[in-house]
This record gives structure tokens, sequence and C-alpha cells, in this order.
């Protein structure tokens, strides 16, 4: 009986320590978003099959921070390379470090993207110019607790999908017809930690093949690499998806059906045969 006693007692007070040690690590964490942090953001993008670039002019990155102290209504400049972006060169997981900065906090909110006038795409070897309309220059996303991640070293990390499918109609305001295209960002914001991955390989290269990872209203775009077969879509939410491969070139379309997503994993699928 006494050693019951004994053990119960030692469990009780290893339940203790366990709250204790939670409580403390919460507010260490909850203290920890009020110090100065490292802003890191990545620049990615899904692909689109309509062009063979998209050169996005990408002049100002800024986020704003919840602080009634700061300047500025809390928005602050973060530094990149302003300049022209071919953003379909971000494609199957590759990415860019787009952005670096010191937050005066981790309290995120919005992020704000500004555009310059040099916008253009290229289709069939020709280049068309990409209009943006002056209330489009500047494109704001929130930034939900869930959308960003602090690293142990104290690093405020996420990635900005430049959605260049669903951001380009267009554009025969001019003279003439088929004079261009008018841009109208959609951007995502996503971290690796709370999104999952599909990956793998299609063959034969003459398929010319399109991937599109379905998930209820949401589709996600890849273009395989033309060298391997090699394909890879990030940022996705946790589920279950549909993959459609659409065969070009008198290939056939394959469906592969439950494809499960987790949180910070990547799925990695078989090598996928075309037919004709």
């Amino acid at each position: 009986m006494k050693s019951m006693m004994c053990l119960a007692l030692i469990v009780f007070a290893m339940v203790i320590s366990f709250f204790y040690s939670c409580r403390k690590d919460s507010s260490v964490s909850m203290a920890d978003i009020n110090k100065p942090h490292m802003a890191i953001i990545y620049l990615t993008d899904h692909q689109t099959p309509v062009f063979d670039s998209v050169f996005i002019d990408l002049q100002r990155l800024e986020v704003k921070l919840e602080d009634d102290t700061l300047p500025n209504d809390g928005w602050v400049n973060l530094s990149i390379r302003p300049g022209v972006y071919n953003i379909l060169r971000f494609r199957n997981g590759l990415d860019t470090l787009f952005a670096t900065g010191n937050l005066p906090n981790a309290m995120l909110k919005k992020i704000k993207l500004v555009l310059g006038t040099q916008n253009s795409v290229m289709k069939n070897g020709q280049s068309f110019p990409l209009r943006v309309k002056s209330e489009d220059r500047e494109v704001i996303a929130n930034l939900d607790n869930n959308l960003f991640d602090i690293t142990t070293t104290g690093q405020v990390l996420f990635w900005i999908d430049f959605d260049a499918g669903n951001s380009i109609q267009v554009d025969n305001s001019g003279q003439g017809n088929n004079n261009g295209y008018r841009l109208k960002s959609h951007i995502k914001i996503f971290t690796k930690s709370r999104t999952g991955e599909i990956e793998g390989r299609i063959f034969p290269r003459s398929a010319d093949p399109i991937v599109k990872a379905v998930i209820g209203s949401d589709t996600a775009t890849a273009i395989p690499d033309h060298d391997d077969g090699e394909f890879k879509i990030v940022g996705l939410r946790p589920g279950t998806y549909q993959l459609i491969i659409d065969g070009q070139n008198g290939y056939m379309d394959t469906t592969v059906n439950n494809i499960v997503v987790r949180e910070g994993e990547d799925t990695r699928l078989q090598t996928i045969i075309l037919r004709q």
C-alpha cells in the first residue's frame, strides 16, 4: 500500500512538473515575440503552362507589425534586390531568397508587395507588355500566425507564392487585338512546417504534361522538368488530393487519387508513365 502511495505521488509530481514546464515554455514564447527578430522571406511560384516567361518588376516589400508605438503605422520596409524577376524560374519547389530585415517584434499582421512598371511576358517566343493599373501596384495580404514560423534562432520565416496563372488576364484595351496582358497579382503566404509537398516524375518527356493537384476548389499547377521529368508542388495545405496529369502531343490524361499530404512532409509518388 505504501509503495502504491509513493508511486501515485511520483506520478502526480511528474504531471505537475509537465504542466509547469508547458506554461513556462508558453510564457517564454509570448515574451519572445516582443523582442527584435530577423525576417527571412523566400519567393516561389505556382506554374502557368501559358507563358514561356513572366517578368515581374518587384520594387519593395513591407510588413505591418502590431505595435502602436512604431512609426509609419507599423509598416517596416525590408531589404530586397529591386528589379525584374522571371518568376517562372522558381518552379518545381525552387525558390529564391527575396527579402531580409530586422523587425522590432514578431507580431506580423500584413505584408505589402509594391510593383514597378517594367512587367512583361513571353509567349511562343514573342514579348507582350504586362500592364498594371495604379491601384494594383500595391499587393497586400494578411499574415496570420500560422503563415510564418519563428525558428529556434529567432528568425521569422515564410514563403511568398506568386501565382502567375491566376494573376494574368488578356488585355485588349489598346489599339488592335492581341496587344498584351494585364496583371492583377494573386499571392499566397505559407510556411513549410504547416504545409506539405507532392513530388514525382513523369515520362515520357515528349508528353509535355501539365500537373494539377486538386483539393476542393483549390488547384496548384506544376510543369515537370523537361530533362528528368521531375515535378514538385509546395505549399499545399494538409488533406487528400487528386493529381490530374494532362498529357499533350497525343498522350492520354492520367489521374492519381487519394494522395495524402501532411504538415511538414514531402509525399513522394512512384514514377508515372503516360500512354498514347
